[in-house]
């Protein structure tokens, strides 16, 4: 586990967004970088492509001039026009590696690795990998119930 970050409020995906569990009263935390992935593929606007000139950008975005620091959620975006079928999985790898990109710029990554696969019907799982410049790995795995975009 990547050391540079103490943690955050645990956030996970679910049919209608992001959810926190809470245990004996608090919320669960997580140690690693799983609340900022969450943040940076399912954030900002989800009719925001990320593309040059797109008006709907999420409102938070308009104060921030350093670009990897928006939430732009190209994931999002894409997810719901798309079929699920294996021959889209390329395009869901790219769209949430854009989307995590902002961990490269501010060197807490020197890899970013993604991988799409569908394990059962309507059903997308999503495994992001943050590679530190020392070495170290953090492995965040989302499952995304595709009718829930559509």
């Amino acid at each position: 586990m990547l050391d540079a970050f103490e943690g955050d409020v645990r956030l996970f995906n679910t049919q209608s967004g992001g959810e926190i569990n809470f245990m004996n009263g608090q919320p669960e935390m997580a140690n690693g970088f799983d609340t900022a992935i969450f943040l940076c593929l399912f954030g900002g606007n989800v009719e925001d492509d990320g593309l040059s000139g797109n008006k709907k950008t999420w409102w938070a975005n308009y104060n921030i001039d350093i670009p990897h620091e928006k939430y732009i959620s190209r994931l999002q975006n894409l997810i719901r026009g798309l079929p699920l079928i294996t021959g889209n999985l390329r395009r869901i790898e790219e769209a949430a590696k854009a989307d995590l990109e902002g961990f490269i710029a501010s060197g807490v990554a020197e890899k970013i690795l993604v991988t799409a696969a569908i394990p059962k019907l309507n059903f997308l799982e999503l495994v992001a990998e943050i590679i530190s410049p020392s070495g170290e790995s953090s492995v965040t795995r989302f499952l995304i119930n595709w009718k829930s975009y559509l």
